[in-house]
């Protein structure tokens, strides 16, 4: 780690903290694509790990008083199912694979129709959401669209989503660093000063994004939050085609 890759790492940290502040989204997915050209996978997962869990719970402090508890214990609840079963094999994917989940999860959730996946979020759905997002964090390091996809469909207004979508995935990518940093045979390793820096990075960029937030509107924020969804899930697909056929 080079002094000009840490300060390069640490700006594009705040800028995808400052984008998640906003959205609550897409940052943590910019990032991890950045990180796993970077570094050998399960280092690239230790380090997002750590940034999101600062970046989710700073902001989950920022709107403390919107998180939706309820919602938020049942995800949980599902997440730790899906760890169970993950820790059963301890499968460390490819890129191009971890690729191509990431970005085809949205396409999928968009195609089942309302009567078979409602726009609800009542207990069962949002523990099948904890379940399947938790298998695609340990796949790709993100939930990826998938998460987003889902809560942008719930009734919840943009402030409770951005606060419980936070609450829940600290939680999400503290599994993340514990089935990465500890459960698997080649754990990742980042050192300790700059995982300093990526805290910091996270934090200051969170605090940013919430001052533009508090200026959408509601319908802003899901036409913008999709748009980007859509951008970032076709470019994840054809990154991971690429990589599939070996060009690059």
């Amino acid at each position: 780690m080079t002094a000009l890759m840490a300060a390069g790492l640490s700006l594009l940290m705040i800028g995808t903290a400052f984008l998640s502040g906003i959205f609550g989204m897409a940052g943590g997915l910019i990032l991890i694509g950045v990180l796993l050209v970077i570094f050998p996978l399960p280092a690239a997962m230790v380090l997002h790990a750590i940034t999101q869990m600062a970046s989710n719970g700073w902001r989950a402090t920022l709107w403390f008083r919107h998180i939706v508890w309820k919602s938020m214990a049942f995800y949980v609840a599902g997440c730790l199912v899906s760890v169970g079963l993950w820790s059963i094999t301890l499968y460390v994917p490819d890129k191009a694979m971890a690729l191509l989940l990431l970005g085809l999860s949205p396409f999928i959730i968009r195609a089942i129709p309302d009567k078979i996946l409602p726009r609800s979020f009542g207990p069962a759905q949002v523990a099948a959401t904890g379940l399947v997002s938790m298998m695609l964090m340990l796949l790709t390091g993100v939930t990826g669209p998938l998460l987003d996809t889902m809560f942008l469909r719930s009734p919840l207004e943009r402030r409770q989503i951005i606060a419980t979508k936070a609450a829940c995935q600290v939680f999400g990518h503290g599994f993340k660093l514990i089935y990465f940093g500890a459960l698997i045979e080649q754990v990742g390793q980042v050192e300790p000063w700059f995982l300093a820096i990526a805290v910091t990075s996270s934090i200051i960029g969170t605090s940013l994004g919430k001052l533009l937030l508090e200026r959408l509107s509601d319908a802003q924020f899901r036409i913008w939050s999709n748009r980007l969804i859509t951008a970032l899930a076709s470019y994840y697909v054809g990154y991971g085609l690429v990589l599939l056929v070996g060009i690059a």
